[in-house]
Order: C-alpha cells, then sequence, then structure tokens
C-alpha cells in the first residue's frame, strides 16, 4: 500500500486545477471590490484584503499539492459559503445562493480522501 501512495503522492487531480482556479477568481474580484471601497473605507477594507492574501497564498500552495494551501483553501471555501449563504439570507439573491453552493460543492471535492493522499 505504501508503495502504491509513494507513486501518486504530488501529482494533480483534474478538479483541484479547476477548483484553484475558480477561487483565485473569486478572490480578485473581492480585491477589486475592497479597493473600490465597496465594503467599506475602515476596517472590513483591510480584513477583506487580508483574508484574500492569505487564499491567493494557499491557492499557490495548493497548486504545489502542500497540505498547507490545501488547508488555506478549504477555510476560504467555508468562508465563502457561510459569506454567500448570509448574503442570500439577507438579499433573496439567487446569485448568491449559486456562488455558495459552488464553494460548498468544491469544499465536498477537496475533503475526499483521494485529494488528500496525494498532498505533500
Amino acid at each position: 500500500m505504501a508503495d502504491e501512495r509513494k507513486g501518486v503522492v504530488g501529482q494533480m487531480l483534474p478538479g483541484v486545477a479547476g477548483i484553484c482556479l475558480f477561487m483565485l477568481f473569486l478572490t480578485l474580484m473581492n480585491v477589486f471590490g475592497a479597493l473600490r471601497n465597496t465594503f467599506g473605507m475602515g476596517l472590513a477594507k483591510y480584513g477583506v484584503l487580508g483574508l484574500c492574501t492569505l487564499l491567493v497564498a494557499g491557492i499557490f500552495g495548493l497548486l504545489r499539492m502542500r497540505r498547507w494551501g490545501w488547508a488555506l483553501v478549504l477555510a476560504g471555501c467555508v468562508m465563502l459559503f457561510t459569506g454567500d449563504f448570509f448574503f442570500f439570507e439577507k438579499t433573496r439573491s439567487g446569485f448568491f445562493l449559486i456562488r455558495g453552493m459552488f464553494s460548498l460543492v468544491f469544499f465536498l471535492y477537496l475533503v475526499r480522501d483521494e485529494v488528500r493522499s496525494r498532498l505533500r
């Protein structure tokens, strides 16, 4: 069993690259929103920029199949999922529901044993 695992450690599954691209797109959109003062001009703006910085670092870590990158992207998926569902509850806009469901599906994909066994 250990010999089989050594052959796949570090190899990326096809869905991981797609998830990283989607998360990078969402992160960049949040950065542009923060820079245009969509989240306000106070502490929330800098909080969003700090979280986006962590998420971008996690995305590039996950692309290198590192465990710390995987953990940061998982946390980002959970935060985006809960935030989108919160905004859906407040606004009843279907956009937030669909985007939140994408984040939930990506979270469920990343927690599978197949993905975790390939991380370094």
